[in-house]
Parts: C-alpha cells; structure tokens; sequence
C-alpha cells in the first residue's frame, strides 16, 4: 500500500535538505538541550529550579562529537558550534560540585 503524503503540506522531503542544515540543526537541538539541562534558562543561573548535570555530560558529549566530526562540513560556522560548545563544557565545570580534571570534561579528550 502506497503511502499518502498529501497531508504534508509545507514538510519538507529530508532529500532535498542540505546535510550541513541538517548537522546545524541537530547541533542546536543539542546545545539547546544541555543548556536546559545545566539551567542556563533559568531566571537565575545560579539557583534554577532544574539542573541535571548527568544528562547535560551526556548531550555535551554527543554536541562535542557531532562539532568535532562535522566541522570541515560547517564551514565558517564551525568556528560559532566550537564557542558554543566551550560555553557549555564552561559551564558544567563551574556548576559540578567536582569538577573533572581538564580534558576529561564531557566531550574533551586529553591529548597524548
């Protein structure tokens, strides 16, 4: 049985989006998430009513993976992901009760 997309309407095919509006877009799903999760939204920083750092580890990492593989791809826009994603890693030290050693924080690799 065929399928009807008639109901669509202004949807988009994923085929003819550009791969580089695709990465861009899910980098900032992420970026966006861990700063929820680190309470970056929050009125108050400082004090917000939610701050999850277990799962703003989790989405830093994949931000940081998805930047760092996809960065030839992004052009000049790569350089605005990286201070995005240094904001976040920044963050999540300052709000860790015990912060990770540097290059060991989500999404930083130590150099060998």
């Amino acid at each position: 049985m065929p399928l009807d997309h008639s109901h669509r309407g202004d949807v988009r095919d994923l085929a003819d989006i550009q791969a580089v509006e695709v990465i861009s877009r899910a980098a900032v799903m992420l970026m966006s998430a861990a700063a929820e999760q680190l309470g970056l939204s929050s009125p108050d920083p400082d004090n917000p009513a939610h701050r999850d750092l277990d799962e703003a580890r989790h989405l830093i990492t994949a931000l940081a993976g998805l930047v760092n593989a996809a960065a030839p791809d992004l052009g000049p826009h790569a350089a605005a992901f990286r201070d995005g994603l240094a904001g976040l890693q920044g963050a999540f030290r300052e709000y860790s009760l015990y912060p990770d050693e540097p290059g060991s924080g989500p999404g930083e690799t130590r150099r060998r």
